[in-house]
């Protein structure tokens, strides 16, 4: 069965709810989904991949996680030229601003974002966001 691996970081669990939405979506396309933190995650083993997930929630003032997913993106940012990336996290305030910065970098990078922009959910995913992150996984199965 081939793997498809999730780096994420959750503090209040939004994005983490997120993160397993798009497991099962993985699940349900016959692939076996690698949750993982960003301490936990080898960007070796993302090299060989054709495609991933990455998923934080909106901080401060919009920005990502600064201890443990900022240094693992940056990292990020010099393999993933040529692959396909999902971006995903929730957010309480503010209007984005943190997933278009983190679009650019990989875009900048040489990423392709799945769906053409990260997938956002305000504070507690929804049904219809969980769905959003279902489809997501089925996407990511694929490639």
């Amino acid at each position: 069965m081939d793997k498809v691996f999730i780096v994420f970081w959750t503090m209040t669990g939004n994005t983490g709810a997120m993160a397993n939405g798009i497991a099962e979506g993985i699940k349900a396309a016959g692939k076996e989904p690698v949750l993982l933190s960003p301490s936990e995650a080898n960007i070796e083993d993302l090299k060989e991949l054709p495609a991933f997930a990455m998923g934080c929630p909106a901080m401060g003032a919009e920005v990502l996680e600064e201890a443990e997913m900022e240094p693992f993106v940056a990292e990020a940012e010099g393999i993933v030229k040529g692959k396909q990336v999902a971006l995903f996290g929730s957010y309480g305030w503010g209007d984005g601003e943190w997933m278009r910065d983190w679009e650019a970098r990989m875009q900048s990078a040489g990423a392709t974002l799945i769906n053409g922009e990260g997938l956002m959910a305000h504070e507690t995913p929804d049904e219809d966001a969980i769905e959003e992150c279902k489809a997501l996984g089925k996407t990511l199965a694929e490639i």
